[in-house]
């Protein structure tokens, strides 16, 4: 089969691989119908290298068909149309049983420390193959693929895989009152579906804060208050113009360690992919420099007593918080990956009742496997609008 596969730094390539096939009694194999290109797939592509090897697959966003099962995968039947969680999980578990997938036990990757395997994510969640490919073994499978209806397009039941769950758990966690405000850090994928869910959850005022100009023009349509970093020298300041010198019930950081604004961080984090791989992977573990300016801004621009939740992808382990401001200002702060069959049943009426949040055009590029470098470049540049990217294979 055709996958795309990791060969280096910003080197991926479509190569011909194996086929997969079941291997556990909890296996099933999936022919890939869509896979999404999601914003932490350039870390891989650009930061976290350290942890590749060469002839990774990539991709952590699938959907499509069932081909064939294992004898204890029950609920699955060859020609089941499925959309599969990012991470892996056995359902059963005490983390399980707490609604914390992320969390899993059974696939917990404990020789580097880790919460459960993902598709497609570095020897830090497994090394497992991932889903920008023809077909994809799916471990688990007696628990995590979720069956969606025949119908819709493929983009109504894509993003289950991790966008949507993404954004909710966000907006959970962020806590904003009916009524409340909201400021977003970073409109691509995960902001902008942020914007949406919290809007349709009931926050009165959610500000949209990017620069990419595409970005900004897609929250707006939608009715989010959008400040364009190119124009404004003091967001928080302009945070609190517009909720009464306060500053918003709650921020959410979608940005992660792809932030603006820190040179010496961004030259730390590309000069690790330099350096032998031993060394590279201990300086990113023990030492690593994230770009922290996201995480500072959310802290000033929170009203006291407010809520930052952390949704956008951090890797560093010695980064300085400024505690005080966060103590005097009683801040909450919550973060995680999104236990994704937690918040399955809270979406999937969203979906099947009509299309409420949007994601039938939420794409703005769908391009055939065989294009995956050139979506992987057109993505890191944020050229030609690409905002979220599908790959059909």
């Amino acid at each position: 089969m055709k996958a795309a596969v990791w060969h280096g730094r910003r080197d991926v390539r479509v190569d011909e691989v194996p086929d997969p096939a079941v291997r556990e009694p909890t296996d099933a194999v999936v022919r890939i119908t869509s896979a999404g290109l999601c914003g932490s797939d350039l870390h891989l592509y650009d930061v976290l290298t350290p942890f590749m090897a060469e002839g990774d697959i990539l991709g952590h966003e699938p959907m499509g068909v069932v081909e064939e099962v294992g004898p204890e995968v029950e609920h699955l039947a060859p020609g089941d149309r499925v959309v599969i969680p990012f991470q892996i999980a056995c359902g059963s578990c005490f983390m399980c049983s707490q609604n914390l997938q992320t969390q899993c036990e059974t696939t917990q990757v404990r020789r580097h420390g880790s919460g459960a395997a993902i598709f497609g994510y570095t020897k830090l969640y497994g090394a497992v193959p991932g889903a920008q490919a023809q077909y994809l073994r799916v471990p688990q499978a007696h628990y995590g693929p979720i069956k969606v209806p025949e119908g819709p397009p493929d983009d109504r039941f894509l993003y289950l895989s991790d966008v949507l769950p993404t954004a909710w758990q966000a907006v959970e966690y962020a806590a904003v009152p009916k009524g409340g405000t909201l400021t977003v850090l970073g409109l691509g994928p995960i902001g902008d579906m942020c914007c949406r869910v919290a809007l349709h959850r009931g926050a009165e005022k959610v500000i949209g804060v990017d620069l990419v100009p595409e970005r900004l023009e897609r929250a707006r349509a939608r009715g989010v208050e959008v400040l364009d970093l190119t124009e404004v020298d003091d967001v928080a300041e302009a945070v609190r113009d517009r909720t009464d010198g306060r500053g918003t019930d709650a921020v959410i950081d979608a940005v992660g360690m792809e932030a603006h604004g820190s040179a010496v961080a961004g030259l730390a984090q590309k000069s690790a992919g330099l350096l032998p791989k031993k060394v590279a992977e201990k300086l990113m573990t023990t030492a690593g420099v994230d770009r922290l300016a996201a995480l500072h801004l959310a802290i000033d621009a929170v009203r006291r007593g407010g809520t930052v939740s952390v949704i956008g992808v951090y890797g560093g382990m010695t980064d300085p918080l400024p505690m005080l401001t966060m103590f005097d200002k009683q801040i909450q702060l919550r973060m995680g990956q999104a236990n994704v069959r937690r918040w399955v049943p809270d979406i999937m009426p969203l979906l099947t009742d009509g299309d409420v949040l949007g994601v039938d055009g939420f794409a703005t590029h769908h391009m055939p496997l065989e294009r995956a470098p050139e979506a992987y470049e057109m993505f890191q540049k944020k050229a030609d609008g690409a905002v979220k990217i599908v790959l059909r294979p």
